[in-house]
């Protein structure tokens, strides 16, 4: 189950990057953007993403390097946890929003819907095996 998480963040990693450098770049075909893009308070919010995507995406990376090769270095499952739930939040607070704004929009909601749901096994897996035993 974590290696198909491994590579799923792999992916959603690098693409938040890929995602903010396009954005920045000013390279979103206008009819792929999503409703009211050109709307100042609306590009506020998108950028307002950018500081927890890139969170996600460094310890995400962070913790992949870490556990790559099948090895357990220090820290590795920790950062997975921490990049995991990031990334999860993320996904929420955009589907949060686009609900509250009655906007339905395949083209958004199913990468955000992604990037709320992918992550719940790995994180279930990864809580449940660092969670201690009840000394009594």
């Amino acid at each position: 189950m974590l290696r198909a998480t491994k590579a799923l963040m792999r992916v959603t990693d690098v693409g938040f990057v890929v995602y903010f450098s396009v954005t920045g770049l000013g390279l979103i075909p206008p009819e792929w953007a999503f409703a009211d893009y050109a709307n100042p308070l609306m590009a506020d919010w998108n950028w307002s993403f950018l500081w927890i995507d890139l969170l996600a995406s460094v310890t995400g990376l962070t913790s992949l390097w870490l556990l790559r090769g099948g090895g357990s270095r220090p820290g590795g499952a920790p950062l997975m946890l921490v990049s995991l739930v990031l990334t999860m939040a993320s996904g929420l607070m955009a589907i949060a929003f686009w609900t509250l704004r009655g906007d339905f929009s395949l083209a958004w909601w199913i990468p955000n819907l992604y990037l709320m749901l992918f992550p719940i096994p790995a994180i279930a897996c990864l809580v449940t095996a660092r969670t201690p035993e009840p000394t009594t």
